[in-house]
């Protein structure tokens, strides 16, 4: 089976979400990095775990969202929960009935919270950048 979680996509797709440049994620990883290699990184389909673990640290998202961000089953979700009017449809209640441990809305708030804290400390690593200078 082909696989569709391509890592590197869902790496850029945080990072946009979050408002963070290649180069100041570049510059989060480290001196070896810059943006060219942030880019060819994001048009990878695997990235070894150690790096993804590190990728994960710096943008505060848990590296499980890297691995198993599937944008299909996403989009197919929020299809059937928004545009499914009939809430006695099989697919909805498949997703209401499932009972998960723990409840979709709060882990979206709580990335959200994440990533506007996230954006905080890009814009205060940025203003002592321009003190420094």
């Amino acid at each position: 089976m082909e696989q569709k979680i391509h890592q590197g996509r869902n790496v850029k797709r945080f990072r946009e979400m979050l408002g963070i440049k290649q180069e100041a994620l570049a510059y989060d990883l480290g001196e070896e990095w810059n943006q060219k290699k942030i880019s060819l990184l994001e048009q990878k389909d695997v990235i070894e775990d150690p790096l993804l673990q590190k990728i994960a640290e710096v943008l505060k998202i848990p590296v499980e969202a890297f691995q198993n961000f599937d944008e299909e089953s996403a989009i197919n979700v929020i299809a059937n929960t928004f545009n499914n009017h009939d809430h006695s449809s099989p697919q909805f209640a498949s997703i209401i009935n499932n009972s998960p441990t723990f409840n979709p809305l709060d882990k979206m708030v709580e990335l959200y919270e994440r990533m506007l804290e996230q954006q905080r400390e890009m814009i205060e690593k940025l203003e002592k950048l321009i003190e420094n200078k």
